[in-house]
Order: C-alpha cells, then sequence, then structure tokens
C-alpha cells in the first residue's frame, strides 16, 4: 500500500482522511469541508492547475521516482515540433495551435458524444445519489457529461408500485431522469442500469414506455469494488422489512425474532439490503453468451437503439467475455471499472482485497481489443473506470486505451462537487438547507477564504449563467455549478496536457503519448520504457 501525503504545499490541499492513489481520500464526506484538490478544483476550476501564490513561490516536482505498477508509473510525453488535430478552419500555425483550441469532444456509440471524454459512475440506490442528484444530474447535464442512474433505484423507492411483477409508478427514477433531460442539450446521455432485481421488476419495459429512445439502458455485471451485488444500509425496522418484501436479501434477517430483539435493545442498528448475483444458473461461458445474447435482443425488441454492458475488476476470461460479446452485440459502450474504484457502500475489506487493479484490468483489456480488431472485428467502444479525479489520469487512461476508449468514467471526484455546493447553498440560504441537503450552518474558513458569495466561490458561474440565462440560473443548484467549475478544471487540465503532446483533439490521442517510468510497468502494460522510446531515432540524428 502507497503511503501517499495528505497535504500538497505547491497546490495548497489538504486531505482529511487517508489518500488513495487517486488524491481523493478514502473516505469522502459529504459534510467534507475541504479540502483535496478536487474539492478545491470545485470552486476556483482551472486556477487550481497553477502553483499558489504566485510572485512569491517558485515549485519544482516531486513525482520523478516510480515504484511499482500504477496509472502513477506512466508518464506522459510531450514533442516539441508538429501538430494532429488541428481543426478543419484552422491553420497549423502558433497562433491557432493554442491549449485552448483543443477539442475534447468525443463521439461514442450510435450517435452518442460528451464535451468532454467523462462520465460519471453510476449512482443508484445509495442514499447520498438520491439526496444529491439534482446537482450530479444538473450539472453533468450543462457539462455535457453522461450519467448513469445505478441499479435498483426502482426496487428501493417506497412510493413505486410494482403490481404482478409490472412497474405502475416511478417516481424517483422519473424524478432522476427528467432531472437530467431538463438541461440536456445534445452532449451526455442519460444512462440506467439493468441488474437482476431491476430485470425482474420490468425497469426496461418501463423506461422505453415512458421515455423512449430519449435513455440509454445497461446491463450490469460488476464494478471495482466488490464481487458481489449492490447494497444499502437501512436503519429502519420498518423499511427492512418493506425492502424483504420487494424480493431483496436482507441481512440480518429482519424477520428473525433474535434480530428484532437485538435492533429493540440497540444492539443491531441497521439492515443491509444485498442484490443478487448473476448468471449463477449459468455452468459455461457458452451459456451466458446466449442468455447475453438472448438480452441483448430483447432489449432491441423492446426498442431501445443504445445499449451498454458495466464490468468489475473480475479476471481475463471475464473481461474477454464482455469485450466479445458487447462487441458482437453492437453495444454502444462497455465500462470497465477495474479495482482502485469507488462505492457508496461495500464491505471494506472486500474492495481492498479483490479483483484486477484497473491499469492491469485496462492494459489487458487494450491488448484484448486490439486482438479483436486484427482479426477484422469492430470493437466496442470502451470507457475505463476505477480510481481516476485528475486531468492527467483522463489523459493517461485514453492513451493506455486508445484507440478504443473514448471515455474516463469518474464516480466519487464527480460526487465532491456536488456535496460542496449543496452544502453552500445551504449555508447562505437556510430556507433551502434541507431541499439540498446542505450539512453547514455556516460556511467555513476554507470556503471564506475564498468568497462568500456565489459568484465569488464558483470560477463556473458566470459561464452557467451565460449558458441557461439569468431566469433559469434560479433553478440550478449551486452543486450543478461546481461540477461546472470542476469540469472546466479537468477540460483546460486536459487541453494543456495534449497540447504539449501536440494533439490538438482527444481523438488523436494514441498510445505514443504515454511512456513507462519502470520496466516492470513496460512489462505489465506493453508500454514502452520511457527512454526507449524514440532512441532509434535520436542515435540517427546524432550518428547521421
Amino acid at each position: 500500500m502507497l503511503n501517499l501525503s495528505k497535504t500538497n504545499d505547491v497546490l495548497g490541499t489538504v486531505n482529511r482522511g487517508q489518500v488513495a492513489e487517486s488524491g481523493l481520500c478514502t473516505l469522502c464526506r459529504a459534510d467534507c469541508a475541504g479540502k483535496c484538490e478536487t474539492w478545491l478544483s470545485s470552486l476556483k476550476g482551472r486556477a487550481m492547475l497553477y502553483p499558489r501564490d504566485f510572485g512569491l513561490v517558485t515549485a519544482g516536482s516531486g513525482n520523478t521516482t516510480h515504484v511499482g505498477v500504477s496509472y502513477n508509473s506512466l508518464r506522459i510525453q510531450g514533442y516539441n515540433y508538429g501538430a494532429k488535430g488541428v481543426a478543419a478552419d484552422r491553420s497549423a500555425s502558433a497562433d491557432d495551435c493554442l491549449f485552448t483550441n483543443v477539442s475534447l469532444e468525443s463521439a461514442f456509440g450510435n450517435g452518442l458524444k460528451a464535451r468532454l471524454p467523462l462520465m460519471t459512475g453510476a449512482l443508484g440506490s445509495t442514499f447520498i445519489a438520491a439526496k444529491y442528484w439534482d446537482s450530479f444530474a444538473t450539472g453533468c447535464a450543462l457539462a455535457g457529461l453522461p450519467i448513469v442512474v445505478g441499479e435498483n433505484v426502482v426496487g428501493v423507492d417506497r412510493e413505486a408500485v410494482i403490481t404482478n411483477g409490472k412497474i405502475v409508478s416511478a417516481p424517483e427514477l422519473d424524478r432522476r431522469i427528467n432531472g437530467y433531460r431538463r438541461f440536456f442539450d445534445g452532449y451526455g446521455a442519460i444512462i440506467v442500469q439493468l441488474n437482476v432485481e431491476d430485470a425482474r421488476n420490468g425497469v426496461a419495459e418501463y423506461v422505453i414506455d415512458k421515455f423512449g429512445d430519449k435513455v440509454v439502458i445497461e446491463l450490469k455485471w460488476g464494478q471495482g469494488a466488490k464481487n458481489i451485488g449492490g447494497e444499502i444500509e437501512v436503519t429502519s425496522l420498518d423499511y427492512a422489512l418493506f425492502l424483504k418484501k420487494r424480493g431483496y436479501l436482507v441481512d440480518p434477517d429482519p424477520d428473525l425474532a433474535e434480530v428484532r430483539e437485538g435492533f429493540a435493545s440497540g444492539a443491531v442498528r441497521g439492515f443491509a439490503r444485498h442484490s443478487r448475483l448473476g448468471y449463477t444458473d449459468l455452468a459455461s461461458e457458452a451459456a451466458v453468451r446466449d442468455n447475453f445474447m438472448a438480452t441483448v435482443a430483447a432489449l432491441r425488441q423492446l426498442g431501445y437503439r443504445n445499449i451498454s454492458l458495466k464490468t468489475g475488476a473480475y479476471g481475463m476470461e471475464a473481461l474477454a467475455m464482455s469485450m466479445r460479446y458487447a462487441s458482437d452485440a453492437g453495444l454502444d459502450l462497455l465500462t470497465i471499472d477495474g479495482s482502485g474504484g469507488g462505492t457508496g457502500m461495500s464491505p471494506w475489506n472486500m474492495m481492498e482485497t479483490w479483483g484486477v487493479p484497473s491499469v492491469l484490468l485496462h492494459a489487458k483489456a487494450a491488448e484484448y481489443a486490439a486482438l479483436l480488431a486484427s482479426r477484422g472485428r469492430k470493437v466496442v467502444d470502451l470507457s475505463f473506470a476505477g480510481g481516476f479525479a485528475r486531468e492527467d489520469h483522463i489523459m493517461k487512461a485514453l492513451a493506455l486505451g486508445a484507440p478504443f476508449a473514448k471515455l474516463i468514467c469518474m464516480g466519487r471526484a464527480i460526487m465532491i462537487p456536488g456535496f460542496l455546493g449543496s452544502n453552500i447553498e445551504g449555508a447562505l440560504h437556510p430556507e433551502r438547507r434541507a431541499t439540498v441537503n446542505g450539512n453547514w450552518d455556516t460556511l467555513p474558513k476554507t470556503v471564506k477564504d475564498i468568497g462568500e458569495t456565489p459568484e465569488e466561490l464558483f470560477a463556473a458561474h458566470a459561464a452557467v449563467k451565460q449558458k441557461v440565462g439569468a431566469r433559469d440560473m434560479a433553478h440550478v443548484p449551486y452543486g450543478a455549478i461546481a461540477i461546472c467549475s470542476l469540469a472546466d478544471k479537468l477540460g483546460a487540465g486536459l487541453q494543456q496536457l495534449l497540447a504539449g503532446a501536440r494533439k490538438f483533439s482527444v481523438a488523436e490521442i494514441d498510445r505514443t503519448d504515454i511512456a513507462s517510468a519502470n520496466r516492470e510497468t513496460q512489462r505489465e502494460t506493453g508500454i514502452p520504457f520511457i527512454t526507449d522510446i524514440q532512441d532509434e531515432t535520436a542515435r540517427r540524428i546524432l550518428l547521421g
């Protein structure tokens, strides 16, 4: 386990808790008063790309010794001449080849596109996803990012009506889809996951009947955080009994007398609701393939134009299955979530010990994609997930998966601005605090050091106001503005990295844009060692 510093003196950031490889705390709190890099970027935007206190300081990197195999052991290349991907209406002159002119638009699947090559992780039935959904949905729609409604949203909704296996009404799912589509302008997508319980409850049928092909349906195989089904925790005996009646596994069993006694005495304080495992009744890869293809065919028959698949940190067989099946079925996207990915509710020691770490999983995905392509097969577009939070993570993962990776999936990182903005909104407007689920009574010093009004605090405030207009600005949660501020930082940072690699479109990223910083990483990823790259060219220059 790496022992990463909690402070970054250059940027002026401090992590509240233990630091994960992503730079986020391993435990991220909605009430956090800061101030990790992502937290501060949700306010300051692209200003967080640079050292603090310009004019009084100099800065130097301490990240030049790389031990072990991780995304940090991949370094980003830069070149000193040329320009690729320059827009048709621009020249390759120095006046046009500015980093601000780098195009970040990414196209994927059948007619889908994003303003940045970025999407959310699954924001499902956990209460934290529900509480801050308005910020997540509005912010991602305004930023042009695809957002994923995770599994079990209907099943845990006490207001949803399910009769004879058919959904009659699903107000929480409706709220989530409509909340995103309010500001959707053609960039991004609203994706709804489908697991075992969702399929039983008829979620796919309900969504297509009510929303048509405006929604992407996503089959759920797994995630990086755990190798079992999704969970939530409830602290009400009545709610636990309701979930069991809905057909979920609830642990401990609220129907047991000893459990009820323990709950009454305070020894049992909560109940975990679990989803079922998939494909337990299938004993071979061939059987899984037949089932998967039949499921996709049924979804097409219902009317779904866009279908995706998410898989987790399983081994190589499952990775190959997901890639081959998704490609053969003509799916729009395959999200591959490696270990190191976050969660709203998963067993902690399982998270720490199971599955294939992201960089290894993604390297094999790139290898397998190239193998499929070499046989003349069209490879499904890929999204890599699992421990990403910064612009350099986006660049490295896209390059590792090039040309097949079209998006990078961030879960917890995109949630942080939603929390932060909601806390600020609740503090500045106490009458809204309950509605936005704000956790602060007053602004903490970490926020006041930046400003005390939304116009002062959020770097993207003016841009969002210009986009939606003064009238609609009243309907934009502060958490959504914070998401746009974070997107501004991530986008500008990615533009700078691309410009340094002489790539003026994100579509031009390829595997030559990264290098391995140690031989072990070279061996495991297939990315050449940093001083081996162009070494022959260098010798020809010297000896020519």
